[in-house]
Formats: C-alpha cells, structure tokens, sequence
C-alpha cells in the first residue's frame, strides 16, 4: 500500500512552493505583519482565485470538493513560510456549515467563503479557557423565536479580519447542551476587539457580543445538540494547525542547519561538533514523528472515523510539545544572536509558542488520549 502523496498533491505542493516563494518569502512575510493590520488580501484573493481556500468545500456551493489530505499539502507550504493567512479559520467556519447548516445556510454563506469574498472563523472559547463543554458559559436568552447572546468569546483565530461568526453557546441546563449559529460582522450588538500576539502572523481577538441577535435561520443544527460535532470541529482545527506545524518545523530545521554549516568555531563549522548534530537529529526525529500522526489524523478525518478524536489528540498533543522545543533549541545552536529580530529562526520559536495552546495544549490531548483509551 502506498501511503505517500499522489502525484496530483505533489504537484500542487510545488505550485504552492513556487507561489510562496515568488510572493511570501520571511522578508515579504516580516513586512506584510508590520505593516498595516498584518494582513495580506490581495495575496488571500489569489489564493482563493487558485482554488486552495475552498478546497475542502462543497463543489455544490462553490469550493473544489477535494478532501482535507490535499489541504494538508497547502498548510505544510504555508507553515513553511509562516505565511498570514485566515485559511484554517476560514476552513473551519466552513466545515461548521457544511455538517450542520441545511441546504439554503450552506448557499447562503458557503460560496463567499469558498471565492474568498468573505472570511469566517470559529469562535469557541471564553476566559475559562477549557475545550470541553463546561467551558462554554455563553447562554442564549430566547424570546419571540429570537434568541440572544451577550458576553466575550476570546482568542478568537483571525476575529479582526473575520466577516462571519460561527459561536457556540449554550442553550440549555444539560452540560453538553451547546448550540452553534453564525453571526455576521455588522449586526446589532456584534464588535471585535484585538490582542497582541507573540507570533504576529497569527491574529487573535475577542469578539464582543451585546444581545446580538440569532434567528432561526442562523442556528446551526438542533438547539441544544450540536457538542459532538464541535468536539469535532476542535478535532479539525487541531489537526489543520499540526499541518502547518510541519512545515514550520521542517523551515525551522532547515535555517538551523545551513547556519551551523557556515558558522565557524575553533576553525570548524559548528555542525561538526556532537553538540550541534544530536540536537539537529532529534528535531529531525521529533518532527518526522508528528508529521506521521498527522498524516493518518487528515485520513481519519476524511474517513469520518471513529478514531478521529484519538489520532487528532495524538497529533497534536505531540507537536505541542515538539514545535516549542524545536523553536527553542534552533535558537540556542544560533547562540545569542538566535535571539534577535534580524534572525528569522526567532519567528519560528515564536509560531511554536502560538500554536502550543489553540485547540488544546499538550496536557489537554495527552490527557484526552488516557480517557479514550479507558485510562
């Protein structure tokens, strides 16, 4: 059994390389989160013009109708170049339609989602900061058919930029009574607020809701009975920013390497010495062995299976710990000048630092795997 990429996947990989490097290349990446909001639309428009935003949605509603192992090919070359992007918070807030929202919803807001005319996001935690459903505190007070929400969902992926809201909150007194409905940037009683962030190619925000209205046509799915496909929306976010974890890891190699190749000590490259090259191989290790477990996450996630929550957790849990450590010990084989803005492995210490928490850190997953596994 071939369990590698088709040749179609490699080649789109290579028109995606190709793509990033003639447009987002670090230089053009560090300028994009200087300048401005730090982000890039006119790049996000071609994106979406080439197909790669909506290429897990819906052909019926205007996407490529691909599944998510060919995104993982795009993420790995966008997490190469820790490009800025709302793709996965685009991708998500999708998903959420297309497993909840009936035919007329997924008209209604699949299409722009899928052109890149509009960008969605999900937005699920609160300031507990838990991705279980005790963590949602948000309740939807109903009245006359109309329901409303009042309160701060936070670090929300991508909030500033974001067109469409798809919020969870709770609506109903059983633990797991979670509802999810898409509210709109530019309702009544909807605004954002940004954060500051370590890696600024990732944008977080709250967003801040002041009885915003959700009518029966902006819920998703039965009032009160949407936790399990939550659970799995995490599970998709999870394994979508593991994939770009693998190209930030593997980059993150890569500079760490050419740089000890040229940096001299005692009249030798550094990479000469065991110091350097142990540490060198198990980032390689490290980073080749969440590349697997996300591999099979994308096919279990495709597959609908039922070892999806396992093998996402895996994933994740996994490079939680991984890309930390890789950013970290690439900057220390860098000496003190890793440290400093003009040296582009800093960025990649920083992207693992933002990726470690979304969608669940590594205490979370690893405890998550000993609960399924009847632990």
């Amino acid at each position: 059994m071939n369990f590698g990429f088709s040749e179609e996947q490699e080649l789109l990989r290579a028109e995606v390389r190709k793509f990033l490097d003639q447009n987002a290349s670090l230089e053009v990446v560090r300028k994009i989160t200087e300048e401005g909001d730090g982000t890039a639309p006119d790049l996000w428009s071609r994106m979406a013009e080439l197909g790669w935003v909506g290429l897990p949605m819906p052909e019926a509603h205007g996407g490529v109708g691909m599944d998510f192992e060919t995104l993982i090919v795009v993420l790995e070359e966008l997490g190469r170049s820790l490009f800025p992007s709302p793709l996965i918070s685009t991708v998500l807030a999708a998903r959420a339609i297309e497993l909840l929202g009936s035919e007329e919803q997924q008209a209604r807001w699949i299409p722009g989602l899928a052109d890149g005319s509009k960008i969605g996001t999900f937005a699920l935690l609160e300031e507990i900061d838990r991705h279980d459903a005790e963590g949602i505190a948000l309740r939807g007070e109903s009245k006359g058919g109309v329901t409303r929400l009042s309160g701060r969902k936070c670090w929300v992926p991508d909030a500033g930029a974001a067109d469409l809201f798809v919020v969870a909150y709770r609506e109903g007194d059983a633990t797991d009574a979670i509802s999810l409905a898409v509210v709109e940037r530019g309702a009544s009683g909807v605004a954002t607020v940004d954060h500051a962030s370590m890696d600024l190619t990732k944008k977080l925000g709250d967003l801040v809701l002041d009885g915003a209205e959700v009518g029966e046509g902006d819920r998703l799915g039965t009032a009160g009975g949407v936790w399990p496909t939550v659970e799995e929306l995490i599970d998709t976010g999870a394994i979508l920013v593991t994939a770009e974890a693998v190209g930030a890891a593997e980059a993150g190699i890569s500079i760490t390497t050419e740089f000890a190749k040229q940096r001299l000590q005692f009249g030798n490259p550094i990479g000469r010495y065991q110091g350097v090259k142990h540490p060198l191989a198990e980032m390689y290790v490290d980073t080749e062995s969440f590349k697997s477990l996300v591999y099979y996450a994308a096919w279990c996630l495709d597959e609908r299976s039922e070892d999806l929550p396992l093998a996402a957790s895996r994933a994740k849990a996994y490079a939680s710990d991984a890309l930390p450590r890789i950013g970290i010990d690439g900057v220390q084989l860098h000496g003190g000048v890793g440290y400093t803005w003009e040296y582009d492995i800093q960025l990649f210490l920083k992207r693992g630092k933002w990726m470690r928490p979304i969608y669940g850190d590594s205490d979370f997953h690893y405890e998550r795997i000993a609960n399924l596994g009847g632990l």
